[in-house]
């Protein structure tokens, strides 16, 4: 059974229609590439699983339990850990805070993050505010896994940053992926999502419109719906 399962979801911003059909599964395990161009649903459909965004129809389903029901937090309290677009960091509070506002019970520890990302540990008792963007990044990522999550969704994962940090968040994505952590991942660097993901989705005008692995993603499904 799958993890999760999404089917013809569809999702509103008062009376705008955003989504119009997306369907997606991940299983335990798995790395799943969400994509497609700028504004093409690939946040929205974020923000309806984690149930951000409760004006929805379809079917939401996280381990075999009706996510559609649930407000935000107890959909997080299931299993499900996010680091947002733009990573939303507690400016004030230092990193090591940041940290452990989020912690729940299990394999993830403060150690244990700081030794995925070595940088925050040099700099736990920093203000997140005075850390760089990739830095940052790291945090947000860091703090979702705190939540012990059985289910990691990175939106945007290393857009904007420079390449050795992008290096560094991608060597730690394929060691989580070892690690057997399924993931959601957002991003738009193609090369290194082929390299991580065992299946890709991708969204066009607020819907699926092809699914399978990289090996099966051409240049001409680049052309069409990615515009590369």
């Amino acid at each position: 059974m799958s993890l999760l399962q999404v089917s013809r979801l569809e999702a509103f911003y008062g009376a705008s229609q955003a989504l119009f059909g997306v369907d997606l599964e991940i299983a335990q395990g798995e790395l799943v590439a969400l994509m497609g161009r700028n504004g093409m649903g690939k946040t929205t459909t974020v923000r309806a699983i984690t149930r951000m965004l409760r004006t929805t129809r379809g079917e939401i389903r996280f381990d075999g339990q009706d996510l559609s029901v649930l407000p935000s937090f107890r959909a997080a309290r299931l299993g499900i850990g996010l680091a947002p677009e733009g990573r939303r960091c507690f400016a004030s509070l230092t990193v090591a805070e940041n940290l452990m506002a989020s912690a729940r019970s299990g394999p993830w520890t403060l150690e244990k993050a700081t030794e995925l990302f070595p940088r925050l540990g040099e700099r736990l008792s920093q203000p997140a505010a005075t850390l760089s963007g990739g830095e940052q990044q790291m945090l947000a990522i860091a703090r979702a896994l705190m939540t012990n999550p059985r289910l990691l969704i990175l939106d945007e994962a290393t857009e904007g940053l420079a390449p050795v940090v992008r290096h560094e968040i991608w060597a730690a994505i394929a060691l989580l992926k070892q690690r057997g952590q399924s993931i959601l991942v957002i991003d738009k660097a193609f090369s290194e999502l082929r390299a991580v993901a065992d299946r890709c989705v991708i969204l066009a005008r607020g819907e699926s419109v092809w699914t399978g692995t990289p090996a099966g993603l051409t240049r001409e499904i680049e052309t069409e719906f990615l515009g590369v």
